[in-house]
């Protein structure tokens, strides 16, 4: 729904495309909501009349005022009620939360392993003190001197494992896409593009990661991350895939066209190598190297166009 009414931005309509090309089910989906926001756009509203609507909110508030609280354990099975009957409706968000549930329960698993077997592969580190991720309540009581508080606490983890273990390959996704700050993602990025060059598992993604693959979020770092160190990491992933694949030669063509960084757009020419020959390709170097404005791009994008004449 949110999707229908344009409420998503550039990284979810993104994460939205990649699931829709290999998601049958959610194809259909989304085209049954597009019909039936169609059909409300054509009909009109009813005006609801101003006395009807404050009626309405107070007895909406009188309601809410006479309804008892019920207690924490009831609330929170409330909770989790509401929350099963919206995944059962949201399978992305299902595979998600699915993947963070696998990650927490699998630290007990984890640990045993590890002072089990002294030469474990996977380590989680979990440190005893957490701090507050946020506050979700605050409830007055009886005694005007005491306060109720409801807070979530986040406690960091670290895992250690082998690159093909699912567990550190989401991580890994995870912080390609949401890295805080350029280091934690250009070090990912570079990591997966490592994978991708030596061949290693780097095309369809897990049902945990919603079908994301290492090429995949390759993709994505280079259209949209601002780092552009992240994005020349990328592309040295995307490398062995331009000649075979014409997804990845697409977004390396818009990278030598739109990129603001002249480094990135200068490596994106080395890339197509390989397909000057291709018209399209063709097609854009020409554009670049007579109307760019920078000149080392018009240069390079030129003696591209001359060695593809030779090949010819």
């Amino acid at each position: 729904m949110l999707e229908a009414y344009g409420e998503l931005d550039a990284e979810q309509q993104a994460f939205l495309a990649l699931h829709l090309h290999g998601c049958p089910a959610c194809v259909a989906e989304q085209h049954s909501v597009a019909e039936l926001t169609g059909v409300m756009d054509v009909n009109a509203l009813p005006e609801i009349s101003p006395n009807l609507l404050a009626q309405s909110r107070m007895r909406l508030d009188e309601a809410l005022d006479e309804t008892p609280r019920l207690p924490l354990a009831a609330r929170i099975q409330n909770l989790l009620a509401g929350t099963w009957h919206s995944l059962s409706h949201a399978p992305a968000l299902a595979a998600l939360l699915v993947g963070v549930g696998f990650l927490g329960g699998s630290g007990l698993s984890n640990y045993q392993a590890a002072h089990s077997k002294p030469n474990g592969v996977v380590t989680v580190q979990q440190p005893a003190q957490s701090t507050v991720g946020n506050v979700s309540g605050v409830v007055p009581t009886a005694n005007p001197e005491i306060v109720e508080v409801h807070y979530n606490r986040v406690t960091p983890e670290t895992m250690q494992g082998s690159l093909d273990d699912p567990r550190i390959r989401q991580l890994l996704l995870a912080a390609a896409q949401h890295g805080r700050d350029n280091s934690v993602r250009e070090e990912s990025v570079s990591l997966l593009a490592t994978e991708c060059r030596a061949g290693h598992k780097c095309g369809d993604g897990d049902p945990v990661s919603n079908g994301l693959g290492f090429r995949d979020a390759l993709l994505m770092s280079l259209r949209y991350d601002k780092s552009p160190q992240v994005r020349l990491r990328a592309l040295e992933g995307l490398q062995p895939f331009v000649s075979s694949d014409q997804r990845v030669r697409d977004v390396v063509l818009e990278s030598l066209m739109r990129d603001p960084n002249a480094n990135v757009r200068t490596r994106a020419i080395g890339l197509l190598e390989p397909v000057h020959a291709d018209s399209s390709v063709r097609q854009v170097l020409h554009t670049v190297s007579t109307q760019d404005e920078n000149p080392y791009i018009r240069t390079a994008s030129m003696q591209a166009l001359e060695g593809a004449d030779g090949i010819q």
